[in-house]
């Protein structure tokens, strides 16, 4: 196994307030000329970054426990994907599958087809976003099956594109004043062990019943859901949840799309979440920390289904971008090189025993769950289980001014996540620990 090597030192620095002055002097320029819909979890603004840290245009060395949300998982300048994506656009930047195709679009699906769950004979194809690659995969589980219905699930989030918004559980921010949305599109309960008590097979009956008493099996064209849930609050559904979910797709002629967008490459613990039960997918949907920050998502699936679709039916002017597939080549051989799957699990059990230890002292930690390096603390009001939003965004809060980057999550926003690059060192992982540990002592 390779070790990581850094440009920047793994250390957290602050030699300003944060947000600094020149942070400060970009928000008021941001202000005059950047839509106000587009939000930022934190007011610095970014110089510099590598491993787990973030220099900002101040001088301050934050430690990152995001990952711009999980994409930067071999840090924000490997140089696996550094050297890959030079080499490539010295010779060209574009020239659009569709018209003249090239090796590095094929050498990903390649990669795609090996990596992902199951033995079966597997067809791939390159979008730019997580919310289109959902979108196509909706597209060809309905050409192929010649049904419409599509479910989803209760704290779903799968985008914000019109179709993706349909399938996306949280108005706001994603979905108010935003409609109409895109039709046959159906919600169900999934298993919420924190909140529902229920065993995942149990959950999941719960939900084929409704599925099949307001829908019918012969409408339904697939089943869509994220192994782990993300915006939702990190949610991991009861053992024997999807198994269960999938058992029955598989009989009844339905599609099953995991949306592996946010746990997918690693971040899990496995190189995919959908491999903790063995459960494999119809179709996976890919994106976030395939291509080591570069813009690339991606569908792979039953070459029956994705082979079903004319041709001309699937594909997009950018998508499978060669910088883009040149980044997911670099990225993909670092994840390789790190054993990245294993340092996912490390970090687990470093922060998992570290934070349920604070859930056993603070009451205001009501769960702490997650797998591998896709971690959450789920605040709630002592003594009950009711949401404490405004606990999750003060520790955030606090953190930050203290250097460290946390995101906030969930259907209720009381949920503080961790998201660390894969690559970051024990130290910096526990120190990022410590100062999440002490703003949460110290606003409870």
């Amino acid at each position: 196994m390779t070790t990581p090597s850094f440009r920047l030192p793994q250390k957290r620095a602050l030699v300003t307030e944060l947000p600094g002055p020149k942070s400060t002097a970009l928000t008021a320029r941001r202000q005059a000329s950047v839509a106000a819909g587009v939000g930022s979890a934190v007011p610095v603004y970014t110089a510099d970054a590598d491993g787990g840290i973030i220099v900002d245009v101040d001088g301050n060395s934050l430690i990152d426990l995001g990952s711009g949300i999980a994409v930067t998982s071999v840090g924000a300048s490997d140089p696996h994907v550094v050297e890959a994506v030079r080499e490539q656009a010295g010779h060209f930047t574009h020239t659009c599958f569709m018209v003249t195709p090239y090796e590095g679009y094929v050498q990903v699906a390649e990669e795609l087809a090996a990596m992902t769950p199951g033995e079966h004979e597997k067809r791939t194809v390159l979008f730019n976003s997580g919310a289109e690659a959902v979108e196509n995969a909706v597209k060809v589980a309905r050409l192929a099956t010649g049904k419409n219905a599509v479910v989803a699930f209760d704290h779903a989030y799968h985008g914000r594109t019109n179709l993706t918004m349909a399938l996306t559980a949280k108005s706001l921010p994603y979905k108010k004043h935003m409609g109409p949305f895109a039709p046959d599109i159906y919600r169900m309960p999934g298993s919420y062990p924190y909140r529902d008590g229920l065993d995942g097979a149990a959950a999941a009956r719960r939900a084929i019943s409704q599925i099949e008493v307001q829908i019918g099996a012969d409408e339904l064209a697939a089943i869509i859901i994220e192994p782990i849930q993300g915006e939702g609050g990190f949610i991991v559904p009861a053992k024997g949840f999807l198994p269960t979910l999938v058992d029955w797709a598989k009989s009844n002629n339905v599609v099953f799309i995991a949306d592996e967008v946010q746990t997918g490459f690693a971040r899990t613990g496995q190189w995919f979440a959908s491999n903790d039960e063995e459960t494999v997918p119809d179709i996976i949907t890919m994106a976030k920390g395939i291509a080591g920050g570069l813009p690339l998502s991606a569908i792979t699936g039953r070459a029956d289904l994705l082979d079903a679709v004319h041709p001309g039916g699937l594909g997009g002017t950018y998508g499978g971008n060669p910088i883009a597939c040149a980044g997911a080549l670099g990225a993909i051989h670092a994840m390789r090189a790190y054993d990245l799957p294993a340092r996912a699990r490390a970090i687990g059990d470093i922060a998992f025993t570290r934070l349920r230890a604070l859930q056993e002292e603070i009451p205001a930690v009501g769960d702490v769950r997650g797998r591998g390096a896709m971690i959450a603390v789920e605040f709630v009001k002592p003594g009950t289980n009711d949401p404490d939003p405004a606990l999750a965004k003060a520790v955030a809060a606090k953190a930050l001014s203290e250097g460290v980057i946390l995101l906030t999550c969930g259907s209720y926003g009381n949920v503080v996540r961790l998201l660390p690059p894969l690559v970051i060192s024990d130290d910096l992982l526990s120190e990022g620990l410590d100062v999440l540990e002490s703003a949460v002592r110290s606003l409870t």
